[in-house]
């Protein structure tokens, strides 16, 4: 009885949650190590499912890092990275086409779908969804894509007619040549395009820390003002100055909110999602 008591005190905790993301957009950014650990996988998905018979419109951004290196070497050809970032020449492209929009995609649809949902796997060719021009920096990283636009119809339309649209992190040129894209940055896209409810980037860490060495440190929210003295403190630095950056251009361009979640931790979504605690660093303005 205990257990039963517990069980219905959640749902009572989640319910104005439920209300509030009722026939809005969730755009997920799908990475880090809930993507290669299959009990973790399995918790997302299921996640996935539920929200979506709770009224809940998701949306599933994911990239696939191991997987192209994994088939790049089975080819005999080694992964190059400039400054941590994977240098794309136009074989490396084709594979991550391949690999993203294929193997991965696919697998993760057919998860969905061993839930009892409806998924969909696109990719940013499909219907000219992601259109996109080379990435232009100090360093040339070759086969990259900077996101020019976003056609949201093919995602409408699943969405509408009540699947949930997972999205490999691809796109293309005017002239049709696929570039791999950063999953991080796809998804501020899309979600900013949807103008969605929330953005849910997965991630391997717990959040934004005052003190990185420390996890009981995390910042819980931060308005999006408040981000430049936080990177000029050096509280926000490294990896996570684009990943915070994104978000707020993001939340500045039409999402209402971003969180950073930490994705080694089951069902960490609907944690975020349906909790008076929440999980994770929340960016909102």
């Amino acid at each position: 009885m205990k257990d039963t008591i517990t069980r219905a005190t959640v749902l009572v905790e989640a319910l104005p949650y439920i209300q509030k993301f009722f026939n809005k957009v969730i755009v997920v950014k799908y990475g880090g190590n809930s993507m290669i650990n299959d009990t973790l996988k399995k918790a997302v998905m299921k996640d996935i499912v539920l929200l979506t018979l709770v009224g809940i419109k998701v949306v599933l951004v994911h990239g696939g890092g191991p997987e192209i290196s994994s088939m790049l070497k089975a080819m005999g050809k080694e992964s190059v990275f400039i400054d941590g970032l994977r240098y794309t020449d136009e074989v490396t492209a084709e594979v991550a086409g391949m690999v993203l929009a294929g193997k991965v995609n696919k697998n993760l649809v057919s998860l969905i779908h061993q839930n009892n949902g409806k998924a969909i796997g696109l990719c940013g060719l499909d219907g000219g969804m992601i259109q996109v021009e080379k990435l232009k920096g100090e360093v040339d990283l070759g086969f990259v894509g900077d996101i020019k636009k976003v056609e949201v119809s093919p995602i409408t339309m699943a969405l509408d007619n009540g699947f949930i649209p997972i999205i490999a992190s691809i796109g293309a040129d005017k002239n049709g040549q696929i570039y791999n894209i950063n999953a991080d940055t796809a998804a501020v896209a899309i979600a900013s395009a949807l103008r969605a409810e929330k953005l849910i980037s997965m991630t391997d860490i717990r959040g934004l820390m005052m003190d990185t060495n420390d996890e009981d440190s995390l910042i819980s929210r931060i308005h999006i003002d408040d981000v430049p003295e936080l990177i000029e403190k050096g509280i926000i630095s490294g990896g996570m100055i684009p990943k915070i950056q994104s978000c707020v251009d993001g939340i500045r361009c039409g999402i209402k909110e971003a969180v950073i979640i930490d994705g080694r931790i089951e069902h960490a979504i609907l944690i975020e999602l349906f909790s008076d605690e929440g999980i994770g660093t929340l960016l909102y303005q």
